[in-house]
Protein backbone atom coordinates (compact mmCIF):
# COMPACT_ATOMS: atom_id res chain seq x y z
CA UNK A 1 0.00 0.00 0.00
CA UNK A 2 1.86 3.26 -0.78
CA UNK A 3 0.43 6.94 -1.45
CA UNK A 4 -0.97 6.13 -4.81
CA UNK A 5 -3.37 4.33 -3.20
CA UNK A 6 -4.85 7.65 -1.47
CA UNK A 7 -4.20 9.76 -4.13
CA UNK A 8 -6.09 7.96 -6.79
CA UNK A 9 -8.71 6.91 -4.19
CA UNK A 10 -9.02 3.56 -4.19
CA UNK A 11 -8.27 3.39 -0.81
CA UNK A 12 -9.73 5.67 1.81
CA UNK A 13 -8.91 7.45 4.60
CA UNK A 14 -11.02 7.64 7.89
CA UNK A 15 -11.03 10.44 10.70
CA UNK A 16 -12.79 9.14 14.10
CA UNK A 17 -13.73 12.43 16.40
CA UNK A 18 -14.92 15.40 14.42
CA UNK A 19 -14.79 17.78 16.89
CA UNK A 20 -12.30 21.32 17.48
CA UNK A 21 -9.51 18.52 16.08
CA UNK A 22 -11.06 16.21 14.13
CA UNK A 23 -13.35 17.91 11.93
CA UNK A 24 -10.82 20.66 10.06
CA UNK A 25 -8.59 17.73 9.40
CA UNK A 26 -10.53 15.45 7.66
CA UNK A 27 -12.08 18.21 5.55
CA UNK A 28 -8.68 18.84 4.26
CA UNK A 29 -7.92 15.29 4.06
CA UNK A 30 -11.04 15.27 1.93
CA UNK A 31 -9.64 18.18 -0.48
CA UNK A 32 -7.12 15.35 -1.80
CA UNK A 33 -8.53 11.69 -0.62
CA UNK A 34 -11.51 9.83 -0.09
CA UNK A 35 -12.80 10.18 3.62
CA UNK A 36 -14.89 8.30 6.01
CA UNK A 37 -15.64 11.08 8.85
CA UNK A 38 -17.28 9.16 11.87
CA UNK A 39 -18.51 10.52 15.01
CA UNK A 40 -20.83 8.62 17.63
CA UNK A 41 -22.65 12.02 18.08
CA UNK A 42 -26.06 11.87 15.67
CA UNK A 43 -26.61 15.37 16.19
CA UNK A 44 -23.45 16.46 14.88
CA UNK A 45 -23.16 14.12 12.06
CA UNK A 46 -26.33 15.42 10.83
CA UNK A 47 -25.30 19.16 11.40
CA UNK A 48 -21.81 18.07 9.31
CA UNK A 49 -24.17 16.60 6.63
CA UNK A 50 -25.57 19.43 6.19
CA UNK A 51 -22.24 22.02 6.37
CA UNK A 52 -22.82 23.38 9.37
CA UNK A 53 -19.21 22.65 11.81
CA UNK A 54 -21.25 22.13 15.09
CA UNK A 55 -18.18 23.79 16.90
CA UNK A 56 -18.84 26.93 14.91
CA UNK A 57 -14.86 27.15 13.67
CA UNK A 58 -15.79 26.32 10.54
CA UNK A 59 -17.25 28.31 7.32
CA UNK A 60 -20.05 26.33 4.76
CA UNK A 61 -16.97 27.11 2.11
CA UNK A 62 -14.43 24.41 4.51
CA UNK A 63 -17.04 21.75 3.27
CA UNK A 64 -17.25 22.18 -0.24
CA UNK A 65 -15.47 20.26 -2.62
CA UNK A 66 -14.82 17.70 0.20
CA UNK A 67 -15.15 14.25 -0.90
CA UNK A 68 -16.16 13.26 2.01
CA UNK A 69 -18.66 10.71 3.94
CA UNK A 70 -20.29 11.99 7.35
CA UNK A 71 -21.57 8.64 9.63
CA UNK A 72 -22.16 7.67 12.95
CA UNK A 73 -22.20 3.59 11.59
CA UNK A 74 -19.19 2.04 13.16
CA UNK A 75 -19.43 -0.45 10.13
CA UNK A 76 -18.34 2.64 7.89
CA UNK A 77 -14.80 2.69 8.65
CA UNK A 78 -14.10 -1.30 7.44
CA UNK A 79 -14.03 1.08 4.17
CA UNK A 80 -10.82 2.54 5.42
CA UNK A 81 -7.83 1.54 5.33
CA UNK A 82 -5.65 4.85 7.31
CA UNK A 83 -7.74 5.48 10.14
CA UNK A 84 -6.69 9.07 11.95
CA UNK A 85 -7.98 9.06 15.88
CA UNK A 86 -8.64 12.49 16.73
CA UNK A 87 -11.04 11.80 20.24
CA UNK A 88 -10.87 14.20 23.17
CA UNK A 89 -8.68 13.14 26.09
CA UNK A 90 -9.75 15.11 29.46
CA UNK A 91 -9.56 14.50 32.84
CA UNK A 92 -11.27 13.31 35.61
CA UNK A 93 -12.79 15.25 38.93
CA UNK A 94 -9.41 13.71 40.25
CA UNK A 95 -7.14 15.37 37.88
CA UNK A 96 -6.29 11.72 37.12
CA UNK A 97 -6.29 11.16 32.70
CA UNK A 98 -9.49 9.81 31.51
CA UNK A 99 -8.81 7.88 28.65
CA UNK A 100 -12.68 6.73 27.85
CA UNK A 101 -13.04 8.24 25.08
CA UNK A 102 -9.57 7.14 23.44
CA UNK A 103 -10.02 3.81 24.81
CA UNK A 104 -13.66 3.39 23.53
CA UNK A 105 -12.52 4.89 19.87
CA UNK A 106 -9.58 2.17 19.79
CA UNK A 107 -12.06 -0.62 20.34
CA UNK A 108 -14.68 0.59 17.84
CA UNK A 109 -11.23 1.08 14.84
CA UNK A 110 -10.14 -2.45 16.02
CA UNK A 111 -13.78 -4.13 15.72
CA UNK A 112 -13.03 -2.82 11.78
CA UNK A 113 -9.94 -3.12 11.20
CA UNK A 114 -8.16 -5.00 8.56
CA UNK A 115 -4.78 -6.78 7.38
CA UNK A 116 -2.66 -3.95 5.91
CA UNK A 117 -4.75 -1.26 7.84
CA UNK A 118 -2.33 1.99 9.62
CA UNK A 119 -3.96 3.52 12.77
CA UNK A 120 -2.64 7.15 13.76
CA UNK A 121 -3.38 8.42 16.98
CA UNK A 122 -3.51 12.11 17.45
CA UNK A 123 -5.07 12.34 21.08
CA UNK A 124 -2.80 14.12 23.35
CA UNK A 125 -1.88 11.16 25.37
CA UNK A 126 1.26 10.42 27.98
CA UNK A 127 4.20 9.26 26.35
CA UNK A 128 3.89 5.31 25.87
CA UNK A 129 0.07 5.25 26.19
CA UNK A 130 -0.50 4.49 21.85
CA UNK A 131 1.75 1.38 22.40
CA UNK A 132 0.68 0.19 25.84
CA UNK A 133 -3.02 1.33 25.78
CA UNK A 134 -4.05 1.34 22.78
CA UNK A 135 -2.33 -1.13 20.62
CA UNK A 136 -3.14 -4.03 23.05
CA UNK A 137 -7.09 -2.84 22.26
CA UNK A 138 -7.02 -2.93 18.46
CA UNK A 139 -5.70 -6.51 18.48
CA UNK A 140 -7.85 -7.71 20.77
CA UNK A 141 -10.67 -6.39 19.03
CA UNK A 142 -9.49 -7.22 15.31
CA UNK A 143 -7.58 -10.56 16.42
CA UNK A 144 -4.99 -9.07 13.94
CA UNK A 145 -0.92 -9.12 15.13
CA UNK A 146 0.51 -5.64 15.75
CA UNK A 147 3.40 -4.94 13.66
CA UNK A 148 2.83 -8.03 11.23
CA UNK A 149 -1.07 -7.46 10.21
CA UNK A 150 -1.30 -3.31 10.98
CA UNK A 151 0.87 -0.67 11.65
CA UNK A 152 0.47 2.47 13.94
CA UNK A 153 1.67 5.73 14.61
CA UNK A 154 1.51 9.19 16.46
CA UNK A 155 0.82 12.98 14.93
CA UNK A 156 -0.04 15.17 17.77
CA UNK A 157 -2.84 17.20 16.50
CA UNK A 158 -2.02 21.30 16.86
CA UNK A 159 -4.87 22.94 16.43
CA UNK A 160 -5.56 26.51 17.60
CA UNK A 161 -9.37 27.05 18.29
CA UNK A 162 -10.32 30.76 17.17
CA UNK A 163 -7.26 31.21 15.27
CA UNK A 164 -7.93 31.80 11.60
CA UNK A 165 -4.54 32.09 10.40
CA UNK A 166 -2.44 29.60 11.63
CA UNK A 167 -5.37 26.57 10.19
CA UNK A 168 -4.42 22.82 10.49
CA UNK A 169 -2.87 22.98 7.22
CA UNK A 170 -0.56 25.78 7.59
CA UNK A 171 0.95 24.58 10.76
CA UNK A 172 3.51 21.72 10.69
CA UNK A 173 3.19 18.08 11.44
CA UNK A 174 5.30 16.08 13.34
CA UNK A 175 4.68 12.19 12.65
CA UNK A 176 6.04 8.89 13.98
CA UNK A 177 5.80 5.53 13.40
CA UNK A 178 5.63 2.19 14.74
CA UNK A 179 8.65 1.56 12.12
CA UNK A 180 9.84 3.34 9.65
CA UNK A 181 7.47 2.05 6.74
CA UNK A 182 4.74 3.19 8.59
CA UNK A 183 6.30 6.73 9.30
CA UNK A 184 6.99 6.78 5.70
CA UNK A 185 3.23 6.66 4.55
CA UNK A 186 1.80 8.45 7.74
CA UNK A 187 4.35 11.43 6.49
CA UNK A 188 3.39 11.18 2.85
CA UNK A 189 -0.42 11.20 3.56
CA UNK A 190 -0.10 14.11 6.20
CA UNK A 191 2.20 15.37 3.54
CA UNK A 192 -0.14 15.58 0.54
CA UNK A 193 -2.63 18.18 2.79
CA UNK A 194 0.09 20.10 4.95
CA UNK A 195 1.26 22.84 3.38
CA UNK A 196 4.10 23.74 6.72
CA UNK A 197 6.00 20.30 6.35
CA UNK A 198 6.32 17.34 8.28
CA UNK A 199 9.26 16.59 11.09
CA UNK A 200 9.39 12.50 11.34
CA UNK A 201 10.19 11.80 15.28
CA UNK A 202 12.40 9.06 15.95
CA UNK A 203 10.01 7.40 17.67
CA UNK A 204 5.78 7.17 18.72
CA UNK A 205 6.82 7.88 22.64
CA UNK A 206 9.22 10.80 21.22
CA UNK A 207 5.98 12.51 19.37
CA UNK A 208 3.61 11.89 22.54
CA UNK A 209 6.46 13.57 24.87
CA UNK A 210 6.55 16.12 22.13
CA UNK A 211 3.12 17.19 22.37
CA UNK A 212 2.39 17.16 26.15
CA UNK A 213 5.09 18.93 26.89
CA UNK A 214 4.11 21.69 24.24
CA UNK A 215 0.99 22.59 26.46
CA UNK A 216 3.38 22.25 29.79
CA UNK A 217 5.73 24.87 28.80
CA UNK A 218 3.27 27.69 28.40
CA UNK A 219 1.08 26.21 31.33
CA UNK A 220 4.18 26.58 33.19
CA UNK A 221 5.52 30.35 31.89
CA UNK A 222 1.37 31.08 32.72
CA UNK A 223 2.04 29.95 36.60
CA UNK A 224 5.00 32.55 36.53
CA UNK A 225 2.85 35.61 35.30
CA UNK A 226 0.22 34.29 38.04
CA UNK A 227 2.96 34.15 40.60
CA UNK A 228 4.32 37.13 39.75
CA UNK A 229 0.46 39.02 39.65
CA UNK A 230 0.26 37.95 43.18
CA UNK A 231 3.59 39.02 44.32
CA UNK A 232 3.40 42.64 42.59
CA UNK A 233 -0.58 43.06 43.73
CA UNK A 234 1.10 43.17 47.26
CA UNK A 235 3.84 45.22 46.20
CA UNK A 236 1.30 47.66 44.84
CA UNK A 237 2.62 47.78 41.26
CA UNK A 238 1.08 46.51 37.84
CA UNK A 239 2.33 43.49 36.45
CA UNK A 240 1.62 44.44 33.12
CA UNK A 241 3.58 47.22 33.44
CA UNK A 242 6.51 45.33 34.70
CA UNK A 243 6.00 43.05 32.13
CA UNK A 244 6.17 45.98 29.44
CA UNK A 245 9.70 47.02 31.13
CA UNK A 246 10.77 43.31 31.51
CA UNK A 247 9.85 42.62 27.50
CA UNK A 248 12.21 45.39 26.25
CA UNK A 249 14.92 42.63 26.61
CA UNK A 250 15.11 40.70 23.36
CA UNK A 251 15.20 37.67 25.10
CA UNK A 252 12.59 37.83 27.33
CA UNK A 253 9.71 35.67 27.26
CA UNK A 254 6.34 37.34 26.36
CA UNK A 255 3.72 35.77 28.60
CA UNK A 256 0.89 36.93 30.36
CA UNK A 257 -1.25 36.11 33.66
CA UNK A 258 -4.81 34.75 33.56
CA UNK A 259 -7.45 31.87 33.90
CA UNK A 260 -5.49 28.55 32.71
CA UNK A 261 -8.87 26.44 31.63
CA UNK A 262 -9.45 24.55 28.08
CA UNK A 263 -8.99 21.12 26.98
CA UNK A 264 -5.42 21.62 26.28
CA UNK A 265 -2.86 23.74 28.82
CA UNK A 266 -5.11 23.31 32.00
CA UNK A 267 -5.27 19.42 30.73
CA UNK A 268 -2.07 18.18 28.92
CA UNK A 269 0.39 18.44 32.11
CA UNK A 270 -1.43 15.77 34.17
CA UNK A 271 -0.88 13.53 31.61
CA UNK A 272 2.60 13.96 32.00
CA UNK A 273 2.12 13.99 35.60
CA UNK A 274 0.18 10.28 35.63
CA UNK A 275 3.21 9.27 33.90
CA UNK A 276 5.93 10.29 35.81
CA UNK A 277 4.18 9.28 39.45
CA UNK A 278 3.41 5.74 38.15
CA UNK A 279 7.61 5.74 37.21
CA UNK A 280 7.84 6.65 40.54
CA UNK A 281 8.94 10.37 40.75
CA UNK A 282 7.06 13.42 41.37
CA UNK A 283 7.71 16.50 39.02
CA UNK A 284 7.69 19.53 41.51
CA UNK A 285 7.85 21.95 39.28
CA UNK A 286 5.19 20.97 37.24
CA UNK A 287 3.22 20.01 39.81
CA UNK A 288 3.52 23.78 41.54
CA UNK A 289 2.50 25.67 38.66
CA UNK A 290 -0.59 23.48 37.89
CA UNK A 291 -1.67 24.17 41.62
CA UNK A 292 -0.63 28.13 40.85
CA UNK A 293 -2.87 27.90 37.80
CA UNK A 294 -6.08 25.83 39.68
CA UNK A 295 -6.11 28.29 42.12
CA UNK A 296 -6.08 31.14 40.52
CA UNK A 297 -10.14 31.53 39.95
CA UNK A 298 -10.50 31.30 44.09
CA UNK A 299 -7.77 34.08 44.19
CA UNK A 300 -9.53 36.74 41.97
CA UNK A 301 -12.96 35.92 43.78
CA UNK A 302 -10.97 36.61 47.74
CA UNK A 303 -9.22 39.65 45.75
CA UNK A 304 -12.87 41.03 44.18
CA UNK A 305 -14.42 40.62 48.05
CA UNK A 306 -11.60 42.63 49.17
CA UNK A 307 -12.10 45.47 47.01
CA UNK A 308 -15.86 45.46 47.67
CA UNK A 309 -15.55 45.48 51.57
CA UNK A 310 -12.98 48.09 50.96
CA UNK A 311 -15.41 50.15 48.96
CA UNK A 312 -17.92 49.54 52.12
CA UNK A 313 -19.98 47.26 50.14
CA UNK A 314 -21.34 43.77 51.35
CA UNK A 315 -20.54 41.35 49.31
CA UNK A 316 -23.72 39.35 49.90
CA UNK A 317 -25.76 42.35 48.64
CA UNK A 318 -23.71 42.86 45.94
CA UNK A 319 -24.18 42.05 42.16
CA UNK A 320 -21.38 41.37 39.84
CA UNK A 321 -21.47 41.00 35.98
CA UNK A 322 -19.24 38.39 34.35
CA UNK A 323 -18.17 38.93 30.67
CA UNK A 324 -16.63 35.57 29.38
CA UNK A 325 -16.91 31.99 30.06
CA UNK A 326 -15.53 30.31 27.06
CA UNK A 327 -11.67 29.00 28.05
CA UNK A 328 -10.37 31.65 25.48
CA UNK A 329 -11.45 34.59 23.27
CA UNK A 330 -13.40 34.52 20.40
CA UNK A 331 -14.29 30.57 20.55
CA UNK A 332 -17.61 28.16 21.70
CA UNK A 333 -15.91 26.03 23.78
CA UNK A 334 -16.78 26.11 27.47
CA UNK A 335 -14.72 22.70 28.19
CA UNK A 336 -12.85 23.17 31.25
CA UNK A 337 -13.15 26.84 31.96
CA UNK A 338 -11.80 28.76 34.91
CA UNK A 339 -14.15 31.30 34.43
CA UNK A 340 -17.30 28.83 35.86
CA UNK A 341 -15.00 28.09 39.06
CA UNK A 342 -14.28 31.57 39.32
CA UNK A 343 -18.01 32.28 39.36
CA UNK A 344 -18.91 29.21 41.94
CA UNK A 345 -16.22 30.88 43.60
CA UNK A 346 -18.34 34.01 43.59
CA UNK A 347 -21.24 32.38 44.71
CA UNK A 348 -19.79 31.03 48.37
CA UNK A 349 -19.35 34.91 49.17
CA UNK A 350 -23.57 34.78 48.36
CA UNK A 351 -22.66 37.32 45.63
CA UNK A 352 -25.57 37.57 42.96
CA UNK A 353 -23.22 36.58 39.59
CA UNK A 354 -24.89 37.38 35.81
CA UNK A 355 -23.10 35.72 33.56
CA UNK A 356 -22.64 36.56 29.79
CA UNK A 357 -21.22 35.79 26.82
CA UNK A 358 -22.10 35.78 23.24
CA UNK A 359 -20.07 32.57 21.80
CA UNK A 360 -21.19 30.05 24.34
CA UNK A 361 -23.93 27.83 24.40
CA UNK A 362 -26.48 28.82 26.73
CA UNK A 363 -27.52 25.11 27.00
CA UNK A 364 -23.98 23.50 27.49
CA UNK A 365 -23.34 25.81 29.87
CA UNK A 366 -26.28 25.08 32.32
CA UNK A 367 -25.61 20.90 31.50
CA UNK A 368 -22.03 21.39 32.03
CA UNK A 369 -21.68 23.80 35.07
CA UNK A 370 -25.28 24.08 35.98
CA UNK A 371 -24.90 28.24 35.44
CA UNK A 372 -27.49 30.44 33.68
CA UNK A 373 -25.85 32.23 30.69
CA UNK A 374 -27.67 35.51 30.19
CA UNK A 375 -28.43 36.69 26.54
CA UNK A 376 -27.51 40.55 27.77
CA UNK A 377 -26.32 42.13 31.10
CA UNK A 378 -28.75 44.03 33.48
CA UNK A 379 -27.19 46.80 35.12
CA UNK A 380 -26.86 48.22 38.74
CA UNK A 381 -23.41 46.09 38.72
CA UNK A 382 -20.96 46.83 41.90
CA UNK A 383 -18.70 45.53 39.61
CA UNK A 384 -17.67 44.05 36.36
CA UNK A 385 -14.97 41.51 35.56
CA UNK A 386 -13.95 40.93 32.25
CA UNK A 387 -13.09 37.36 31.97
CA UNK A 388 -12.21 36.43 28.39
CA UNK A 389 -10.97 38.91 25.95
CA UNK A 390 -14.33 38.10 23.08
CA UNK A 391 -13.94 40.90 20.48
CA UNK A 392 -17.05 42.00 21.18
CA UNK A 393 -15.91 43.05 24.52
CA UNK A 394 -12.95 44.19 23.27
CA UNK A 395 -14.55 46.87 21.43
CA UNK A 396 -17.09 48.02 23.79
CA UNK A 397 -16.21 51.62 24.88
CA UNK A 398 -15.33 51.63 28.39
CA UNK A 399 -18.26 54.21 28.99
CA UNK A 400 -20.81 51.74 27.76
CA UNK A 401 -19.54 49.72 30.53
CA UNK A 402 -19.72 52.00 32.68
CA UNK A 403 -23.05 52.46 32.65
CA UNK A 404 -23.98 48.95 34.02
CA UNK A 405 -22.06 50.10 37.00
CA UNK A 406 -23.67 51.27 40.20
CA UNK A 407 -22.10 54.21 42.22
CA UNK A 408 -18.28 53.00 43.62
CA UNK A 409 -17.83 50.62 40.67
CA UNK A 410 -15.03 48.36 40.66
CA UNK A 411 -13.69 46.50 37.01
CA UNK A 412 -11.16 43.65 36.91
CA UNK A 413 -9.64 43.57 33.76
CA UNK A 414 -8.58 40.06 33.84
CA UNK A 415 -7.42 40.13 30.14
CA UNK A 416 -5.74 43.96 30.46
CA UNK A 417 -8.09 45.06 27.57
CA UNK A 418 -8.35 48.63 29.04
CA UNK A 419 -6.28 51.05 30.17
CA UNK A 420 -5.86 51.63 33.67
CA UNK A 421 -6.15 55.90 33.49
CA UNK A 422 -9.14 55.72 31.01
CA UNK A 423 -10.46 53.90 33.84
CA UNK A 424 -9.74 56.08 36.61
CA UNK A 425 -10.70 58.67 34.33
CA UNK A 426 -14.66 57.45 34.69
CA UNK A 427 -13.88 56.87 38.40
CA UNK A 428 -13.73 53.29 37.83
CA UNK A 429 -11.63 51.39 40.71
CA UNK A 430 -9.35 49.09 38.29
CA UNK A 431 -7.76 46.16 38.70
CA UNK A 432 -5.94 43.27 36.85
CA UNK A 433 -3.73 40.57 37.08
Amino acid sequence: MGIEDFVQKKKLVSVIGLGYVGLPLALVLAKKFRVVGFDINTTRVAQMRAGIDPSQELRAEAFQGADIQFTHQIEDLQQAHFHIVAVPTPIDEHNNPDLTPLLKASRSVGSQLKKGDFVVFESTVYPGCTEEDCVPILEQESGLIFGQDFKVGYSPERINPGDKEHTVEKILKVVSGSDDEACELIAQVYGSVIEAGIYRASSIKVAEAAKVIENTQRDLNIAFMNELSVIFDRIGIDTREVLEAAGTKWNFLKFYPGLVGGHCIGVDPYYLLHKSKELGYTPHVITSGRKINDEMPAYVAKRLVQMLIQKGKNPGQCKVLVLGVTFKENVADIRNSKVADLVQELRQFSITTHLVDPFASATEVAHEYKLNLMSEPESNYDAVIIAVAHQTFVEMPLEELRKLMNGKPLLLDLKGIYARKAAEMLNIAYWRL
